[in-house]
C-alpha cells in the first residue's frame, strides 16, 4: 500500500555524496504516488543508523532542515568512501496514526529496522497467540520486525526467521530489513511488488518496475550504474544484499534450503531517530477533521423511511425513479423496452488470455483493482482461471475503505500478485469532496450528487499510463452491467435513449452535452462550486465519457455474472472480509456510497440497490418479490459509515444529517398502490 525503496553501495565503490544524495532523492520522490500521509529514511553506515521520518509527504521532507542536516552530517564519511545503506518510505496511512511518530517508517523495534509495504491482515491475531512478544504502537508493521527478532532469539538464520514471519502473517509484506546485529540487507515480497537493479557495487531497490525506469533514465544516475538491470524480486521469495559488494543473493520464503551464509556484525550500530520535531506538520487537511472526531457522540433520531411507494409491477422500480412512466398495467418503460444481456462467453476471453499470456511470466495484463467485491473476483479469475500474470492496480483517491484495502492485502498475498498503488494528494481530495458537499447541502439537488466522486475518475488516466509504462495491452474491469444506473443522469432531467443501455460511458453526444449544460447552470446558481475541486470535475468528465476505453476488457462481458457464486468464492477461497453494517457486499469498498445512497434514500426513496435488483428480475435472476426484500434492506441507511465519511472529509455529522432532513420530499407515505397488488411476470416478457 506504500513505497518502499533505497540503495546500498559497497565501500570504495568511489561515488560522490553528491550523487548518492541525488539517486535516493529520485528514488523518494518517485515512491512518493504510492503514499503522500507519511515519509521517512533510514542511512546505515558501519557504525550508525540515522532515522529520520515525519508525518508529511516526502517532498515537504526533503525541503526540511532536518533533511539537510541529515545528509550533512554524512557526507564526511561518504567522502571517505564508506558503504551505505539507504531504505527509504512514502507511507499510505492503514494501521496507526501517522500523528504518533513510532507508527511511521522506517520502524525500528528490537534492534530491527524495517520498512514495509503491504498490511498485515492477521497482525491483532498474530499478538493475541504470542504473549512472549510486547506490542508497543499500533501499526502493522512492529509485528513483523518482533516475530523476526524472536525467531533470531531462538537461534535461527536471519533468512530462517523470515521465512518462520512469512509463514505466519496473511496479507501482503514487502520489505527492507536491516539487524543492527547482522551484515547487509535484506529484502522480501510475498506477491512481488519489489524490484531490483544491480551493478557493481550499487544496487537500487523499489516498489514498481518503472520507479526504477525512471531513476535510471536520469543521465546522471543512469550513466554511472549503466550496466544495471532491472529485475523483480519473485513473488515469496527474498534478497540478501552483501554491504560489502552489494551484490544479492536469493533465497525462498518457502523454504530456508540453500540460503545466504549471513555473517554477524562485530558491534552492533548505534541508532539515532531524528525528525521529532517535525511530528506536528502533519497535514491534516482540511484542519477541522481532527477536531470532529473528539465531539461528543451524536444519534440522529429514527429516520421514517420511504414507505410503501408504488412500483412497477414487474421489477422494483419505484414511482420516484426518474422517467419511469408506468403504463395501465403498471410496468415501468425500462422493463417494456429491457433487451436481456448477452455474453461473449469463457471460450472467447480463453482466446484473448491466449493471445495475451507472457511465456516467462512477466506482467501481461492489469487487472482495475477497487477492493471492492467483483474487481477482487476479476482479480481471482484472471490469475487462477484464466492463468495469467495480472498486475493489480489502484487509484487511492482518500475514499477507498480501510476493509477495501485488507482484502486487496489478502488477495495479493494470497496470490502472489504484485499490486501498485497510485496515491492521490489525499488531504486535498477530501478538502475538495468537502467544499463540494458543504456547496450542495446549502442547495441540494439529486443531479449533481455524482459531483462528490469526481476525484476518482482519474482512476482510468492512471490506469492508462500504467499500461504503457509496463507495457502490457489489456487492462481488465469487473463492470457488472446490471448495476447500469440510469436513475443518476435522470436526475440532471436526461432522458436516456439508448433501448439496450447495458453498457458504461455511453451516453449519446447530444446526452453529454445536455449533461455539461446542466451542470455547468449549477454551478452558476451555487458559487460554492467554484472551489478548487473545478479541475477534478472537468478531467473527471474527461476521463469517463471523453477519453478512449478501448484497452479495457470487460470480465462481466464474456463471463456472466453470479452474485452467489461470487461471494462464495470470496469467502472460500480468500476468508474475504464483508461490512458488519449492511447485508450486501456491493459497494462496501467505497467510502462515498452510505453517504450518497442515504441521500437518495431520504429525499426519492431510492438507492442504486433499486436500479441494480430491478435489472436482476429483468434477468430472470430474482423474482420480485426477492428483489424487493433485498432492496428494502440493502437500502437501509448505514449510519456509522456515513459518520465516519464526515469525519475524514471534515463535514459535521449532525450539521449534515438535519440538513438533508430538511430537503423536500419526492414522495409521500401512503399504502401500496392497487396495481402493486398484481405482481406481473417474475422476469422480462
Amino acid at each position: 500500500m506504500c513505497g518502499i525503496f533505497g540503495l546500498v553501495l559497497s565501500p570504495g565503490a568511489g561515488l560522490p555524496a553528491g550523487w548518492i544524495r541525488r539517486t535516493v532523492e529520485r528514488l523518494m520522490a518517485r515512491s512518493e504516488s504510492r503514499g503522500k500521509e507519511a515519509s521517512g529514511l533510514a542511512l546505515a553506515l558501519e557504525d550508525r543508523v540515522e532515522i529520520l521520518k515525519a508525518p508529511i509527504p516526502a517532498r515537504r521532507l526533503r525541503r526540511t532542515r532536518a533533511w539537510t542536516d541529515l545528509w550533512r552530517g554524512i557526507a564526511p564519511a561518504l567522502d571517505r568512501g564508506t558503504g551505505l545503506i539507504a531504505i527509504g518510505h512514502a507511507r499510505l496511512v492503514t494501521d496507526g496514526g501517522e500523528g504518533r511518530p513510532e507508527n511511521n517508517h522506517p520502524v525500528l523495534k528490537d534492534g530491527v529496522v524495517c520498512i514495509h509495504n503491504g498490511i498485515v491482515v492477521n497482525a491483532d491475531r498474530l499478538w493475541r497467540s504470542r504473549p512472549g512478544l510486547e506490542r508497543r504502537w499500533e501499526v502493522d508493521t512492529e509485528v513483523l520486525a518482533s516475530l523476526v527478532r524472536s525467531h533470531l532469539a531462538e537461534g535461527r538464520s536471519p533468512p530462517e526467521a523470515l521465512v518462520r514471519t512469512y509463514e505466519a502473517i496473511e496479507g501482503t509484506a514487502s520489505i527492507a530489513l536491516l539487524l543492527e546485529d547482522r551484515e547487509g540487507l535484506f529484502l522480501a515480497t510475498n506477491n512481488g511488488s519489489l524490484y531490483v537493479a544491480a551493478s557493481p557495487g550499487v544496487l537500487l531497490f523499489a516498489s514498481e518496475r518503472p520507479i526504477l525506469d525512471a531513476v535510471l533514465a536520469d543521465r546522471r544516475i543512469g550513466s554511472i550504474v549503466s550496466r544495471a538491470v532491472v529485475e523483480q524480486v519473485a513473488p515469496r521469495t527474498g534478497r540478501w544484499i552483501d554491504e560489502r559488494t552489494a551484490a544479492p543473493s536469493a533465497f525462498s520464503l518457502r523454504t530456508s534450503d540453500g540460503a545466504p551464509e549471513v555473517p554477524a556484525r562485530s558491534s552492533s550500530r548505534a541508532v539515532r531517530e531524528s525528525g521529532r520535531d517535525l511530528a506536528g506538520q502533519a497535514d491534516h487537511r482540511p484542519a477541522v477533521a481532527a477536531a470532529r472526531r473528539v465531539q461528543a457522540p451524536w444519534t440522529p433520531p429514527a429516520v421514517e423511511g420511504p414507505g410503501d411507494l408504488r412500483r412497477c409491477t414487474r421489477c422494483v422500480l419505484p414511482e420516484t425513479h426518474p422517467f419511469v412512466e408506468f403504463d395501465a398495467e403498471g410496468v415501468c418503460r425500462y422493463c417494456r423496452s429491457y433487451s436481456p444481456l448477452r455474453t461473449r462467453g469463457p471460450e472467447a476471453l480463453r482466446e484473448l488470455a491466449d493471445r495475451i499470456r507472457s511465456p516467462d511470466g512477466r506482467a501481461d495484463c492489469i487487472v482495475a483493482y477497487s477492493g471492492g467485491r467483483d474487481s477482487s473476483y476479476v482479480l481471482h479469475y484472471v490469475r487462477r482461471e484464466l492463468g495469467l500474470h495480472p498486475i493489480a492496480y489502484t487509484y487511492d483517491w482518500g475514499m477507498v475503505t480501510d476493509l477495501a484495502r485488507r482484502n486487496q492485502a489478502r488477495m495479493c498475498g494470497r496470490l502472489g500478485v504484485e499490486h501498485v498503488l497510485i496515491s492521490a494528494d489525499i488531504p486535498a481530495k477530501r478538502e475538495a469532496i468537502r467544499k463540494n458537499v458543504a456547496a450542495w447541502l446549502r442547495k441540494p439537488d439529486l443531479g449533481v450528487i455524482p459531483l462528490f466522486m469526481a476525484g476518482d475518475k482519474m482512476f482510468f488516466w492512471q490506469g492508462e499510463g500504467l499500461r504503457r509504462r509496463y507495457g502490457v495491452e489489456t487492462v481488465f474491469f469487473g463492470l457488472n452491467e446490471l448495476e447500469n444506473e440510469d436513475f443518476k443522469v435522470g436526475f440532471c432531467g436526461i432522458r436516456t435513449t439508448k433501448k439496450e443501455r447495458h453498457q458504461f460511458f455511453d451516453l449519446d453526444p447530444l446526452e453529454k452535452v445536455r449533461l455539461l449544460a446542466y451542470y455547468g447552470r449549477r454551478f452558476l446558481a451555487n458559487p460554492g462550486y467554484l472551489n478548487s475541486s473545478i479541475p477534478d470535475t472537468l478531467f473527471a468528465f474527461w476521463c469517463y465519457y471523453v477519453m478512449s476505453h478501448e484497452y479495457y476488457c470487460n470480465l462481466f462481458s464474456y463471463v456472466r455474472w453470479d452474485e452467489a457464486a461470487i461471494t462464495e468464492t470470496l469467502r472460500r477461497e480468500y476468508d474475504w472480509e464483508f461490512a458488519t453494517d449492511t447485508v450486501t457486499s456491493w459497494r462496501i469498498g467505497d467510502g462515498t456510497a452510505a453517504f450518497y445512497n442515504y441521500i437518495y434514500w431520504r429525499v426519492a426513496g431510492l438507492t442504486e440497490h433499486d436500479a441494480f435488483r430491478a435489472n436482476q428480475v429483468r434477468e430472470g435472476v430474482l423474482t420480485r418479490e426477492e428483489a424487493l426484500e433485498r432492496t428494502l434492506r440493502e437500502g437501509l441507511p448505514r449510519l456509522e459509515s456515513i459518520r465516519e465519511y464526515c469525519d475524514l472529509v471534515g463535514l459535521d455529522f449532525r450539521e449534515a444529517i438535519e440538513a438533508i432532513e430538511r430537503i423536500p420530499r419526492r414522495y409521500r407515505n401512503r399504502k401500496e398502490h392497487p396495481a402493486n397488488a398484481r405482481s406481473g411476470s417474475h422476469g422480462p416478457s
